[in-house]
């Protein structure tokens, strides 16, 4: 599953999860609902519980449940449960060649670069929790 699939799906269920909080709801509920995999839930979900985010019942009414309220959750945090990459990767060859200073450079700049929107990727995925989702999808 790519890293923008992971994300969009995590959110779907973590909406829905907000929606009957704090009822617990097991992953074939979530997939009914959300029309996810349930398989594909479950492995995102353990990843959500790992993190803190969401919280596993056992039993015959149990399930996952958010940990936190909707507002506490950011896309940051839901993006670094799921993912062990950063949300901007560049991959820079090492150059050979006679050229190599001047592809040295040019890779440090792109990474410099890179590494920049990355940061800022971060800090606008931190501004954006769970509860502001919900609420843009609700007033469309």
């Amino acid at each position: 599953m790519s890293a923008s699939t992971k994300l969009s799906t995590a959110v779907k269920a973590l909406s829905y999860l907000a929606s009957v909080s704090p009822m617990p709801k097991n992953s074939a509920d979530i997939s009914d609902v959300t029309g996810i995999n349930a398989s594909k839930l479950r492995k995102l979900l353990s990843l959500l519980v790992k993190s803190n985010i969401v919280e596993s019942e056992k039993g015959t009414n149990g399930g996952f449940k958010l940990k936190k309220k909707s507002k506490q959750i950011s896309l940051q945090e839901i993006y670094c449960a799921i993912e062990d990459r950063k949300a901007f990767h560049l991959d820079v060859n090492k150059s050979k060649g006679s050229g190599l200073n001047k592809n040295q450079k040019l890779n440090n700049y792109f990474l410099d670069l890179f590494n920049d929107i990355q940061i800022n990727i971060e800090n606008e995925m931190e501004k954006i929790s769970l509860k502001n989702i919900i609420d843009k999808i609700n007033s469309k």
